[in-house]
């Protein structure tokens, strides 16, 4: 006999009640086994890509690609969500205070670098509140001149900049926009004296560029190559270190004589900040998986862009990098923060 709190039982009574002890808790371990596999794996419902844009630009072009693409992989939509305004930061902050729970993505552009130092209250801190999931592509920013400019080479249009200070104007889609902090990298490294005159946005720009209002404009390739073709305006250079795929016979800035130019037009994906890290692994996959098909690459070739897959923390330390440069670029040009 066992006696048990006073109690005496059998042998075979406590070898029982072992027995019914071990199967309960079998019973309740397989159990639990089954409701974590019977649950909704990521995603389990339609995904929100925020592209703080208008439609019709090239970050939303690529977003459209890229959300196509992921929309195949996933299983499941991507909705796209238009909010433009700010150079980026309304759609930016909007993502940087969503849930992080993976159903809430942003697409950005090199602007997203460029704001921590032109924008004097940012509502969010661009490294802490948003994750980097994906670099998606890149490619150069053409810089064009009105044909009346007598300058077909940097050093030709440096030379003229230089005999009428102050009276050159160039054109911009926005303070703080890449493209104006092209023109300005171009302004500090060359030591000439232009005038900067702000639009709202590419489609702004160009009638008084080919009207010849302003002279000189940066700008993506494949708005203004047509314009090029077509003789409205005249190419000059292109921003990035290898020459351009698109526009092969023109020279990079470097290779036109000033050492050390160099601006690349990145695009990519971010979550909001403290995403899991089992979910920014997965879309990082799905998206360089999308970049190596034939399809993606020929849609990004027809707007210029080259993709350029690589690992979250490859794309943190491009945006740490870029917001250090930026920083140094707008303080030499004197541009004070809005």
């Amino acid at each position: 006999m066992t006696e048990v709190g006073g109690i005496s039982y059998g042998r075979s009574r406590v070898r029982s009640s072992v027995r019914i002890l071990i199967f309960t808790l079998c019973v309740l371990a397989a159990g639990a086994v089954l409701a974590q596999n019977s649950a909704p794996s990521y995603p389990a419902k339609p995904l929100r890509l925020i592209v703080p844009f208008a439609p019709g630009g090239t970050n939303d072009v690529l977003g459209r690609i890229v959300a196509d693409k992921l929309a195949e992989r996933l299983g499941q939509p991507l909705v796209i969500d238009n909010r433009a305004g700010a150079n980026s930061v309304l759609g930016s902050e909007i993502a940087a205070r969503a849930s992080a729970d993976g159903y809430t993505l942003l697409i950005v552009s090199a602007g997203l670098a460029v704001n921590p130092s032109i924008v004097r209250s940012l509502p969010y801190d661009t490294e802490r509140d948003l994750t980097p999931i994906a670099l998606i592509g890149g490619g150069p920013y053409l810089m064009v001149v009105h044909p009346a400019v007598p300058a077909k080479t940097v050093q030709e249009f440096v030379a003229w900049v230089k005999s009428k200070p102050g009276q050159v104007n160039y054109a911009s889609v926005g303070t703080g926009s890449p493209p104006h902090l092209a023109a300005e990298l171009l302004r500090v490294t060359a030591d000439i004296d232009m005038q900067h005159i702000p639009y709202k946005g590419g489609s702004a720009v160009l009638p008084d560029l080919i009207a010849g209002r302003v002279s000189m404009f940066f700008g993506s390739i494949s708005t203004l190559h047509p314009h090029v073709q077509a003789g409205r305006l005249r190419a000059i250079a292109v921003t990035t270190v290898q020459r351009a795929a698109a526009m092969p016979e023109l020279p990079t800035f470097i290779e036109s004589g000033l050492a050390g130019y160099e601006v690349n037009g990145w695009y990519g994906l971010l979550g909001p900040g403290k995403m899991p890290s089992a979910i920014v692994r997965r879309l990082n996959t799905e998206v360089r998986r999308a970049l190596a098909e034939p399809d993606t690459k020929r849609r990004f070739s027809a707007i210029a862009i080259d993709p350029a897959p690589g690992t979250p923390e490859e794309f943190a330390a491009l945006i740490h990098s870029e917001i250090a440069k930026w920083a140094k670029v707008v303080r030499a040009a004197g541009i004070k923060p809005e």
